[in-house]
């Protein structure tokens, strides 16, 4: 009797000390878990910098602060503009991401009391080159920040050892003209004749034969 009481006693107290295992698992009804602190104070991150001219196609996330039906990611139509709530249309190509975010909040005053917004260029559609060719990755690739001939050689996982690394060529339309400008791949990593690795301009394609 006494092994028995002793038993008893013990399956109460870790029946006491864990409770059942459908218990266990379950949370109570009216319990609310509440997002890692700081999370809604998060600004989304950029991908340009500050200074970033805003193009057609570019897409943006703008955020109003105290309004999230106004928050959102929009493109940027062919004609410069984007539409958001209330404010219609906005012009936003040919503003860096902080003149728009000005604009945004000069005419959401009119809707909201004290607004306060952010801009950042979430996707880079605008300002693109291309490369293609003897690369491990051609494709296309956006120059938010500035990119010359070898970087973007470099982002297309380099050269295949078949290139004709001597005779790479950037093809480049200005004014209507087509312009092919030469790139020795092995002079300029030996850093001679250095001002071949041009910054390259939107649109321009790197091909590498």
């Amino acid at each position: 009797m006494i092994k028995q009481g002793v038993a008893a006693l013990a399956t109460v107290l870790v029946i006491a000390a864990y409770g059942t295992g459908s218990a266990a698992q379950q949370k109570p009804s009216n319990v609310v878990v509440a997002p890692p602190a700081g999370r809604a104070a998060i600004a989304p991150k950029a991908v340009a910098r500050a200074d970033y001219i805003i193009g057609p196609e570019d897409i943006l996330t703008v955020v109003f602060w105290h309004d999230k039906d106004m928050s959102g990611d929009v493109v940027v139509r062919p004609d410069g503009m984007i539409s958001l709530p209330l404010l219609r249309d906005i012009e936003a190509a040919g503003s860096t991401p902080d003149q728009l975010r000005a604009r945004l909040v000069e005419a959401a005053t009119k809707y909201l009391e004290d607004p306060d917004a952010t801009v950042v260029v979430k996707e880079i559609k605008s300002r693109n080159v291309y490369i293609t060719g003897n690369v491990a990755k051609p494709g296309v690739f956006p120059i938010a920040n500035g990119m010359n001939v070898l970087q973007c050689i470099a982002l297309a996982g380099g050269v295949l050892e078949y290139a004709d690394t001597k005779n790479i060529v950037v093809i480049r339309t200005d004014g209507g003209q087509t312009h092919y400008l030469k790139f020795n791949y092995k002079d300029v990593i030996k850093r001679k004749r250095t001002e071949q690795n041009l910054e390259l301009r939107p649109g321009d394609t790197v091909v590498v034969p």
